[in-house]
């Protein structure tokens, strides 16, 4: 646990305890290694660190093994040897308080978001779109900020996009950058993405952040694990750019906190490769903004993968733990990767950080910490002290037990669908088609001129109406990740 405002790892080469200063938690960090070498127990280690420190976490939960979190450890064989050879370790099974998130609702609270929220170079990404149909999406957001339309789900985005198919008119000077072809192309993508289940992740209720933040009863940090078992394999776009979302929310949302004695939030990323795979350069260098600038908002980024390779340079040289389990060197590319990872660290004279790479057994790991003055520590071989909670998955009965004890239960189970682009584009349709129909009954064109100019004051004046309502209601905003090339956001719920 955190003692003193340090944060335990493990024990070093001489038995001494290994630690990091809470203080430089916001500097981020890194958990690398192969395969089955201790990974997830090191993040789960870590994640008890954080929680025991009154921190938040949100971490992404591949495997399904960090919900082992939410039960107490029964620690035995090598774990207990572990835990018998760190005498200063205060170690004790305790459960953590846990909460599971599912993008489908099955393993966990519903997680979602709302296409305005999300904005249009996100979106963008998460479709794969070229330059052409990227255009194409940024206008059709300005339109639906210009009119107060509201993109909360698939539906609506679809529902608009016809709409200007239609009515090419409503576009004004972006006309040009909205053509049939890209109109199609973007309904052929978002089909596809509604094939992948990609429509689960839009919709309300919608994601509340301060739900993250709020701390358990007893002062611990609570524990938001999302269920990625399945959207990692079957829908990894959709995994990477909700994380993506997410990270950029934060730092829209959360005021400066500059030097603080902790972070307020620890969000922890597995499969880390995947929110940097066919990254469009835009959003990369956006992304590696965030990432530099989120700290002083007290939120702290952990990446886990395999190979600290699989991160941009950029984000690597802002992360400040580094924990590297062993790595594997078969091939010349792989132990080139090899030497670049012992160079990443502020060399021992112990040791032989290159060679140690290779012999690492399971749960021990190198380390490099920050010194109290942020600057990098000298790499130590550490064996990682074990957590306190399970290692290991819950069963079906007791993950259904931590959903109904869950202080967000009902919250965010049950969906609503309120009035948005679909509900006011199908009522403008419907509307139009009756007033045609009336035309052509009409017994003199004065009456249906009449009635027609009446339908149009009409439409207007509830126009104008709903747009003042919904101006009063909402905000309009232009994310980090939602400005590029000028585009807007469209309209945020509150």
């Amino acid at each position: 646990m955190a003692l003193n405002q340090q944060f335990v790892l493990g024990a070093g080469g001489e038995g001494e305890a290994v630690s990091q200063s809470l203080r430089l938690a916001n500097r981020h960090g890194l958990i690398a290694g192969a395969t089955g070498t201790g990974k997830t127990v090191t993040l789960q280690r870590l994640i008890e660190n954080f929680s025991d420190a009154g921190v938040a976490v949100f971490a992404a939960d591949v495997k399904g093994d960090l919900c082992g979190l939410g039960a107490a450890g029964a620690p035995q064989g090598k774990v207990a040897e572990r835990i018998a050879s760190m005498p200063w370790l205060a170690h004790s099974p305790t459960a953590y308080p846990v909460c599971l998130w599912d993008v489908h609702g099955q393993s966990g609270h519903p997680l979602r978001t709302t296409l305005s929220e999300m904005g249009p170079l996100l979106l963008g990404a998460l479709l794969e779109l070229t330059d052409s149909q990227q255009a194409a999406l940024y206008a059709a957001f300005k339109v639906a900020d210009r009119e107060g339309l509201l993109l909360l789900d698939l539906k609506d985005l679809k529902a608009l996009l016809t709409h200007l198919k239609e009515q090419p008119q409503v576009l004004g000077a972006d006309s040009a950058l909205f053509t049939n072809a890209s109109a199609q192309a973007l309904l052929r993508r978002l089909a596809s993405l509604e094939q992948q289940g990609g429509e689960a992740l839009f919709g309300e209720p919608a994601l509340q952040l301060e739900d993250l933040l709020q701390p358990d009863r007893d002062g611990r940090g609570r524990i938001h694990l999302l269920d990625a078992s399945r959207l990692v394999h079957e829908a990894p776009k959709v995994y990477a750019t909700f994380l993506l979302w997410l990270l950029a929310e934060l730092f829209e949302q959360l005021p400066e906190r500059g030097d603080a004695d902790k972070p307020v939030l620890a969000l922890f990323f597995d499969e880390a490769h995947l929110l940097f795979a066919d990254t469009p350069k835009a959003l990369q260098a956006r992304l590696e903004q965030v990432v530099r600038l989120i700290r002083s908002k007290g939120v702290g980024v952990y990446f886990v993968t395999q190979s600290p390779g699989d991160l941009p340079d950029d984000i690597l040289a802002q992360l400040g733990l580094r924990i590297q389990h062993g790595l594997r060197a078969f091939t010349t590319r792989e132990q080139k990767a090899l030497r670049a990872v012992a160079d990443g660290f502020r060399a021992n004279p112990a040791f032989d950080c290159l060679a140690v790479l290779t012999e690492l057994g399971i749960g021990e790991a190198l380390v490099g910490t920050l010194e109290d003055k942020g600057t990098p520590a000298m790499v130590q071989r550490v064996a990682i002290a074990p957590p306190q909670s399970r290692i290991g998955p819950l069963s079906d009965a007791e993950r259904a037990g931590l959903i109904r004890q869950s202080p967000l239960a009902g919250r965010y189970d049950k969906p609503f669908d309120r009035e948005s682009a679909y509900e006011i584009l199908t009522a403008r349709a419907t509307q139009a088609s009756e007033q045609v129909q009336a035309g052509k009954q009409a017994p003199s064109t004065a009456s249906v001129a009449g009635e027609y100019l009446g339908g149009l004051a009409s439409q207007a004046v509830k126009s104008a109406m709903r747009q003042v309502a919904n101006q009063l209601g909402r905000q309009l905003v232009r994310g980090v990740l939602g400005s590029l090339l000028g585009g807007k956001s469209a309209s945020r719920r509150r």
